[in-house]
Formats: C-alpha cells, structure tokens, sequence
C-alpha cells in the first residue's frame, strides 16, 4: 500500500488502493484507516491519502543504522564548500549501493537518483565503481547480478564483462572518474576512504572533472579516514 500510494501523483482514495494492490475493499479500509493512525498515510481534505510524517522518520531512522562515521557530514560539506560541486557519501550494503548523505554544490546538477537514502547504479556511478574495485571479481560480479546493468546514456556499460575491463585497468583505491556513462553531460568522480566500506564522490556538469577538485575530493577522503 505504501510503495502505490508513494509512486502515485495523486492522492489515492482507498477503492484505487484496494484495486491497485489486489486487496477487498473492506481489508483495505482496515489497513488504510490502521496506517493513518499510526502516521504512515495521511488523509487529504478529499478523502485520498497521501505518505504520512511516520515514513520520513524511519527513513532518518535508516540512515541513523548504518552508522556513518561521525565526521562525514561535516567532510562533505566542507568538500561542496571549497569546489562548488555536490559530494556525495555511498556504501554497499547487501550487495546494493546505497547513498547515505549529500551536500549540494552550485557547480553540479541536481541528480534524482543520487539523493540520501536512494539505491543507485554501481555499474555506471563513480562511487560504485569505487566501492566495486574494492571487491574481489565474485563480489562484484553478485553487485551488478543484484542491480542489473540499466543503461542510462550511450556510454553506460552494458555487460558485467564491460565493467570489469574497465576496472582492470585501475587499481584498489584508486580515484575513480566515469564520464556521461550515468547522465549524458556529467562526470562524476569517486574514491574509497581507506580501511572502510564507505566512498565519497563528487559530480560535474561537462564530461570532466577539474584538477582541483580532484585534490580536494582526495583530501576529503584522508580527512574521514
């Protein structure tokens, strides 16, 4: 009921819940009427409903659990400050990259996908391809198994055989660069903080990425080590 009401434009009246998940309608203004109560949906003044305040706080909640070390937030920050582009913090977790926190930048676009919280592309993001050259070729091998390898522009990789050329020719820790292979006109860069699980990157508008933030992305990456 959630994940339809979420993906709905609309508030959703409890007939186009029940139809949409299969459910009688009488079951469905039980668990419609039970999730506003405990703040998960809220009702509209037109009697559709709408997610409730209760989802925005196990999402912090789930942020919260995976621990991200006690500095990160202000690394990041510090990072989109001195470059002007939005640094990003990401780590997988059961075999999925995940973003956990971002800091906006005005020398990046916005990228829905790369927003805190979000499952992302480890295939085609500099920050998965950081976290998947960490791991060994199995490893990475179930990672992309588990996403699948969607093709967001031209130059997305199509094939795990494709990403792992393309890893061969890096080293384990180094910085990480794609070039469009996410979004057509955006470049991201990309490198672990040493002796974690975590990645701190950054994006560009244009397919490269300036010197100088590449120094400071590498300087981050020592600070929250």
């Amino acid at each position: 009921m959630l994940e339809e009401v979420s993906r709905a434009d609309r508030p959703l009246p409890v007939k186009v819940i029940a139809r949409r998940c299969d459910l009688n309608l009488s079951t469905s203004y039980h668990l419609v009427r039970t999730l506003a109560y405990e703040g998960y949906l809220h009702r509209r003044p037109d009697g559709g409903y709408v997610l409730g305040s209760q989802v925005a706080e196990r999402f912090h909640e789930m942020l919260d659990a995976f621990d991200r070390p006690p500095r990160a937030a202000a690394v990041l920050r510090h990072l989109a400050s001195v470059t002007g582009h939005t640094a990003y913090l990401a780590r997988l977790a059961d075999e999925r990259l995940l973003v956990l926190d971002v800091a906006e930048g005005p020398c990046s676009p916005w990228l829905e996908d790369l927003q805190a919280g979000l499952e992302t592309a480890p295939h085609a993001t500099a920050l998965g391809k950081a976290l998947l050259l960490s791991l060994t070729s199995r490893a990475r091998r179930a990672v992309l198994t588990a996403y699948g390898l969607r093709r967001f522009t031209s130059a997305t990789p199509a094939t795990v055989e494709d990403v792992e050329e393309e890893l061969a020719r890096l080293r384990p820790g180094q910085m990480v660069e794609e070039h469009g292979q996410f979004r057509d006109g955006v470049a991201c860069a990309g490198a672990v903080v040493p002796g974690t699980e975590w990645a701190i990157g950054i994006s560009a508008r244009g397919l490269s990425i300036p010197q100088i933030a590449r120094i400071r992305l590498a300087e981050a990456v020592r600070d929250l080590g």
